[in-house]
């Protein structure tokens, strides 16, 4: 029987239909006590034909669980973050529970924002992927509620944190370029005048610190530049680079994306890859194999960290302790740098 979309439909609609009482309905409809066989089926029926929809808030309310696990992003439209959308989504599909996304745009304001919107809506448990809520802001939500912490190490929260070696895929990837003869090194980064809301960046920085002067060099500031992590920012590095007049043979991005704006800036500027300056990247996008050359670069198994995510977070809430999770980055070799002779 079709109904009225624009009607709603109460447990009376439901309890006149069956020929039943409404807290006959409420029963059936929460599980909470037995009910006949024939009434049981009566009130099915009548919920199929009516269409019945539960008032899902009104029922968190009742039972004091949403069935909804709110997830903060900073970036949509990202490959990375989006992979660990993906993840969660795939970690939570064979469960009862239900994302609701927002997303904090990397700006503070919006961000907090978003955090209190997901928790105004009762969600029952809540990831946070990178960010920029300060140790307090998180103390304060996990005291409450479930809290898993993706792509940023939090000290005051160790155990929530689920995250890569990011100083470990800096290291790999500058001493890679190390090994293949290359010295003057730029590496493009991101903004680090709030360290904590680039965490994951800022210690791929100190990675490829780390390899330069394992090296016996010194960091040279003149080939170190700031990006925003978009493609735009990789064109812009490279010519404030070569406006610079600083000699180079090779270009750490500290993320696909930047390393493709960088490929372009150099083929506009006649610069071949890799044969006049080798690049790599870091996170292993999907485009990244079919760059012109297929780009080197560190991937980050960001489905698989999602995937994780979920699962820790189903764990939390069935009353288990979360432990944290370190993945290790990998250097992915392909034809975008070449030995320096």
């Amino acid at each position: 029987m079709a109904t009225d979309m624009h009607k709603k439909v109460t447990i009376t609609d439901i309890a006149e239909r069956a020929r039943v009482s409404p807290s006959t309905v409420s029963r059936v409809l929460r599980g909470s006590a037995e009910v006949a066989d024939s009434k049981r089926e009566a009130v099915m029926q009548a919920v199929e034909d009516l269409q019945y929809r539960p008032n899902i808030f009104a029922q968190s309310l009742a039972s004091g669980q949403s069935m909804t696990i709110g997830v903060l992003t900073q970036n949509f439209g990202s490959p990375f973050y989006d992979g660990i959308l993906q993840g969660i989504l795939l970690g939570l599909d064979k469960s009862d529970y239900w994302p609701m996304f927002a997303d904090g745009r990397w700006q503070p304001t919006v961000e907090l924002h978003a955090l209190h919107s997901l928790l105004d809506r009762r969600v029952d448990g809540l990831i946070i992927i990178g960010g920029q809520l300060s140790e307090e802001d998180l103390q304060s939500v996990a005291a409450d509620t479930p809290l898993i912490i993706v792509a940023r190490s939090t000290p005051a929260l160790p155990e929530s944190c689920i995250y890569v070696d990011n100083f470990m895929g800096g290291y790999q990837a500058t001493k890679y370029l190390i090994e293949m003869g290359h010295r003057d090194i730029v590496h493009i980064t991101a903004p680090t005048i709030n360290q904590i809301a680039i965490d994951d960046v800022y210690q791929r920085y100190l990675g490829y610190q780390q390899a330069i002067l394992d090296a016996g060099w010194q960091v040279d500031p003149r080939l170190v530049v700031e990006g925003s992590l978009q493609q735009q920012s990789g064109v812009l590095a490279v010519e404030m680079l070569l406006a610079r007049g600083r000699p180079f043979s090779a270009i750490f991005a500290a993320n696909d994306q930047m390393a493709f704006g960088a490929r372009l800036a150099l083929f506009r500027r006649n610069i071949r890859v890799p044969q006049d300056v080798s690049l790599v990247g870091f996170d292993d996008e999907q485009f990244a194999p079919y760059m012109v050359p297929p780009l080197t670069t560190v991937r980050q198994p960001a489905v698989e960290i999602g995937q994780v995510a979920a699962s820790t977070m189903l764990d939390l809430l069935d009353g288990k302790k979360s432990q944290p999770r370190v993945f290790q980055p990998e250097l992915i070799v392909r034809e975008s740098v070449t030995r320096r002779s």
